[in-house]
């Protein structure tokens, strides 16, 4: 099993900058591909980024292209998530996750943090 723990969100005002950041332990010899998903209330959890643990290949959602960049840190464990640009959409609760299978760049990952909240007003 992998255990991730998020932390980085917060408040901030559109237009600002936010990194997120998820530290896994456990079985991480063992991970495929990592990223993040996002949520608001009443609506699916909603895919924005992933990359694969060893080839670095990244996918992000159209949205946030250009906006944010995911990266990782293997000899830590941690996967990161600047965010640039924040806007009022962005709002939502984030999700670290990651899966130790082959799957396609925006499958829903096996394993969850617990999130970590995002609100940018304008």
């Amino acid at each position: 099993q992998v255990q991730l723990v998020e932390s980085g969100g917060g408040l901030v005002q559109a237009g600002d900058s936010l990194k997120l950041s998820c530290a896994a332990s456990g079985r991480t010899s063992s991970v495929y591909q990592m990223g993040w998903f996002r949520q608001v209330p009443g609506k699916e959890r909603e895919f924005v980024a992933a990359i694969r643990w060893l080839s670095g290949n990244t996918e992000y959602t159209d949205s946030v292209k250009g906006r944010f960049t995911i990266s990782r840190d293997n000899a830590k464990a941690t996967v990161y998530l600047q965010m640039n640009s924040l806007r009022p959409e962005d709002t939502a609760l984030y999700y670290c996750g990651g899966v130790n299978r082959v799957v396609t760049m925006k499958s829903l990952f096996d394993y969850w943090g617990q999130g970590t909240q995002v609100t940018v007003s304008s």
